[in-house]
């Protein structure tokens, strides 16, 4: 009986310490999975973490490009800018000019010698008086006066076939290109005349009408000076008399106000 009992107690004994053992080895294997778990996940963030740097460095590269193209186009949009006012002030180089279409001028345009005869352009000469200085309002009135005077109070441009409206009568012809020519004045700025020539003769037409808009390259004409008559280089000569044009749309109100903001 003691023999048994001895043997059932080794045989107790021996399976306590194979259980115990399994239990050791899983909780080392579970130890084990947990660790390279534990490594693969900071592995992973690891990873995440540099990609998303990487993300944020290329954003922030990409943001500056963004802001030194945008600072590259507000530089050439400053530049034109200033490149098209040098030019409407009379400032610019011979390689600049180019030829330009009859079309640039095309519409129906009103003189606005009549808004200065009735008063509406004062307020253009009031202005000048402030922002300019060199001659009083009713110098510069005076002045425009005589630049402004003509009896054609409309001229209507379709194609090549212009129109002259005046005293109530109208004559129209075909006009071709003839040219520019640069002229230096006396201030030292300078202008260019678009010149057109009439295609056959015709009875109360010139045979030049001259452009000059201040603008030197192919460009649709807000207003524009026109110079005519029969001799090319003599109209050349003429700077004290330039009858000029705006659309016939416009009221007096608004062309003076546009005469102000250049």
């Amino acid at each position: 009986m003691k023999i048994l009992f001895v043997k059932g107690l080794s045989v107790l004994a021996i399976s306590i310490l194979l259980l115990a053992g399994c239990q050791n080895e899983e909780s080392s294997q579970d130890e084990s999975d947990a660790g390279e778990t534990d490594s693969s996940s900071a592995a992973a963030e690891t990873d995440n973490s540099s990609e998303e740097e990487e993300q944020t460095s290329e954003g922030e590269d990409h943001i500056h490009e963004d802001e030194h193209e945008h600072d590259e186009d507000e530089h050439s949009h400053d530049h034109s800018h200033e490149q098209d006012e040098d030019i409407y002030a009379g400032y610019f180089e011979d390689s600049q000019v180019e030829d330009r279409p009859l079309s640039d001028w095309e519409g129906d345009w009103q003189s606005v010698y009549p808004y200065l005869l009735d008063g509406t352009l004062d307020e253009v000469f009031e202005h000048k008086e402030e922002h300019d200085g060199d001659k009083t309002a009713e110098e510069y009135k005076e002045y425009y006066d005589e630049g402004y005077e003509t009896e054609v109070d409309r001229i209507v441009m379709d194609g090549n076939k212009v129109t002259f409206y005046e005293d109530g009568e109208e004559n129209s012809g075909e006009y071709s290109y003839d040219g520019y020519e640069i002229l230096t004045y006396e201030a030292g700025n300078r202008g260019v005349r678009y010149i057109f020539a009439l295609e056959d003769d015709a009875e109360g037409l010139p045979q030049y009408i001259q452009f000059s808009d201040h603008s030197i390259y192919p460009t649709e004409a807000d207003h524009y000076h026109l110079y005519w008559g029969d001799d090319r280089e003599a109209l050349l000569e003429e700077v004290t008399n330039w009858p000029t044009y705006y659309p016939s749309d416009m009221d007096g109100h608004d062309i003076a106000h546009e005469m102000m903001a250049h």
